[in-house]
């Protein structure tokens, strides 16, 4: 019998260029993530990380142009989301059930070459921003706002979504979170897009196979339920004693810990600067107050330090996004990673087919139904 590694835990099944953890250090094709989200924008990420280097000035204008092309959604993309919102669907089951929708309306998405790849990744990374922001909007019983030229992906995410172009803090502050969260080596949710396109299955295929492990509450959704527990406590008074509750109870605190970082994950940081800023900027400090003393309890009492999804909570609340699209959000970051991911895997393809040891029982006999 084989060595059973519970949940393939340091086990390494692919080469990639595309990021790296090493110790705490994350990079994206050799750029560390501080070089990156100090000076990038989204948009030169997206590009870095599909070909592995930053484009030229034309390279990244012409990115830019593609994106915006490819934003608008069809007319039955808009129209469908009322179904949802009359059942009152959670976004990223919309989301998921949309990212397959969007293969209905692209005459190239079962072409396999290396243009029409591209074509798709361009049209799913532009799309997957209209979607969100228009189911958030259609669930609301709002118009639809299309897309501005001038605006960068970022800023256009967030027009779409309230109506209004961001503030400076704004805009600065979620291109960070686009950077931060774009990619993060084989995680679940990209393990699972590279498993999907490994039989060469489509690229829709692989992201709403993504999209679908990026939802549970272990991956993409701890955002979401730290953003829960902060509205639980109220006040920074009641912080304390939650927290030693749920210690006292053994009861998982979201936000907190991570499989591979030991001595921290390097994107809690900007975050929580952020989180100063926007939370200051938006008259809600208490909330970023909570948040460091939660992290300073959990530091001293459990040697737990925060994660990625401990801070970006607060940011997306504080600019006034609902709760339950944190993870959608997630999700239109990371559709980089994942599509970045999806065609390295194709570019040097062998199906990903592991081995299970079976531990059932063994030398039954079929009984006929008239003897059970």
């Amino acid at each position: 019998m084989a060595e059973l590694v519970k949940g393939l835990e340091g086990i390494v099944a692919s080469n990639t260029k595309v990021s790296s953890i090493v110790g705490d250090q994350l990079t994206y094709a050799g750029y560390d993530i501080d070089d990156l989200t100090e000076n990038a924008s989204f948009e030169e990420v997206i590009f870095l990380l599909w070909n592995f280097r930053l484009p030229t000035k034309k390279e990244l204008e012409d990115l830019k142009s593609q994106l915006f092309e490819f934003m608008n959604l069809h007319p039955r993309m808009y129209s469908h989301f009322e179904d949802y919102t009359a059942d009152e669907v959670h976004p990223m089951t919309g989301l998921r059930t949309s990212l397959s929708y969007l293969a209905h309306f692209d005459p190239r998405a079962d072409e396999f070459d290396e243009d029409a790849h591209m074509n798709k990744a361009m049209r799913i990374q532009a799309k997957v921003a209209s979607l969100v922001a228009a189911f958030a909007r259609v669930r609301q019983g709002k118009e639809v706002v299309k897309p501005k030229k001038d605006l960068s992906y970022a800023a256009n995410f967030l027009y779409m979504l309230f109506g209004e172009e961001p503030t400076k803090v704004q805009e600065e502050g979620f291109n960070k979170a686009l950077i931060l969260h774009a990619d993060h080596e084989l995680n679940a949710s990209t393990f699972t897009a590279r498993v999907a396109v490994s039989t060469l299955s489509d690229m829709y295929s692989g992201v709403v196979a993504a999209a679908g492990a990026l939802k549970g509450p272990l991956h993409g959704g701890a955002n979401e339920q730290v953003m829960k527990m902060l509205t639980e406590i109220g006040s920074i008074e009641n912080v304390e004693s939650y927290i030693n509750e749920k210690i006292e109870n053994k009861e998982k605190i979201m936000g907190f810990g991570h499989r591979v970082y030991k001595n921290g994950d390097p994107r809690a940081k900007y975050l929580k600067e952020m989180s100063r800023k926007i939370t200051d900027e938006t008259g809600q400090k208490e909330l970023f107050d909570m948040s460091v003393k939660i992290a300073d309890i959990l530091k001293e009492k459990k040697g737990l330090l925060p994660n990625v999804d401990f801070y970006s909570a607060t940011v997306y609340h504080s600019m006034g996004i609902e709760h339950d699209l944190f993870t959608p959000i997630f999700a239109v970051s990371r559709t980089s990673g994942w599509i970045a991911h999806i065609l390295e895997q194709y570019s040097d393809n062998r199906i990903i087919r592991p081995r299970a040891n079976y531990v059932g029982e063994v030398g039954r006999k079929y009984v006929p139904i008239e003897e059970r």
